[in-house]
């Protein structure tokens, strides 16, 4: 006899709208919540995250439930970050009533991810979560910073912020969380999301990304802090050459290009064109340089 849950476990459209009003909840634009209202969605998620029965997930903003039910269905045990008070106070009943054979299998943090450093429990072997827009990129990368041990990553974010995480060099939409992401993982784009399955209907399309972390982090003897900063400077200024964009980050242009140079890169390409390694190079090259021509020994020389 089988022990998986049943089928009408999972939320639909009305027991979202009935939960919401007994909660009181209204989903706000500031904490960029549309809940998602279809099952067969969640579990398409589920599916492309290739949850395994041996997973450790984490999820990022649970909301009432909907993806949370469906990773319980699948994974090993499920682990879930809520900031909100009333849908953190909510969620272990609505998986204790709808999931009580699983309920021993979730466990809640009630807080603001960005601040979360440990979490309860086995450490997480995958990720999933439909991520707020307004904080997707940085909730994503501080979760992958924080916990190596996740090797599978699906976050479900705006379609523009998705295209912008699977970019490669060369892409008009290349940029610092593309690079910061592949400084992780394999990125790709893993789907489309429709409007209609979330409520309220966002009025922007919603896309499926997926990371695979990197058997191999970057090689480099720079420290992740060292690399992102070249990639903040190389990106604050994009329409200008490197030379001219890592000079506050190098001291001058002249320390910049000789940084360039000794990476091996050309000092007259510019951020858009640069991959993670390069810009790893870039960074180890920082302060091995020194230009009699620079500004700050012709002041020196001068006083």
């Amino acid at each position: 006899m089988s022990t998986s849950p049943s089928p009408d476990a999972l939320l639909g459209p009305a027991d979202i709208r009935e939960l919401a009003a007994v909660l009181g909840v209204r989903p706000t634009k500031q904490r960029g919540q549309n809940f998602v209202i279809d099952a067969n969605t969640v579990r398409r998620i589920v599916r492309t995250a290739g949850v395994r029965p041996d997973d450790v997930v984490v999820e990022v903003g649970p909301g009432l439930g909907s993806l949370t039910l469906a990773l319980l269905e699948a994974a090993d045990r499920v682990t879930a970050v809520e900031i909100d008070d009333v849908l953190a106070a909510a969620l272990p009943a609505t998986i204790e009533a709808r999931m009580p054979q699983r309920a021993d299998r979730f466990a809640l943090v009630h807080s603001d991810a960005m601040r979360v450093t440990e979490l309860p429990g086995p450490a997480p072997t995958a990720l999933v979560a439909n991520l707020p827009y307004n904080v997707a990129v940085p909730v994503l990368l501080h979760m992958l910073e924080m916990f190596p041990s996740i090797e599978r990553t699906l976050v479900m974010v705006q379609s523009e912020v998705a295209d912008r995480l699977a970019a490669g060099p060369g892409s008009k939409v290349y940029g610092v969380p593309s690079v910061k992401a592949n400084w992780y993982a394999e990125v790709k784009r893993a789907g489309a999301i429709g409007r209609n399955v979330f409520w309220p209907a966002p009025n922007v399309d919603s896309g499926l990304v997926s990371l695979v972390r990197r058997t191999e982090p970057v090689r480099t003897t720079a420290s992740r802090r060292e690399v992102f900063a070249v990639v903040d400077a190389a990106f604050a200024q994009r329409r200008k050459t490197l030379r001219a964009a890592l000079a506050g980050w190098a001291g001058s242009a002249a320390r910049a290009e000789a940084a360039l140079v000794a990476a091996g890169v050309s000092p007259q390409a510019r951020g858009e064109a640069i991959t993670v390694e390069e810009f790893a190079r870039i960074a180890e090259n920082k302060g091995e340089n020194t230009d009699e021509n620079t500004d700050e020994n012709k002041e020196s020389g001068q006083k």
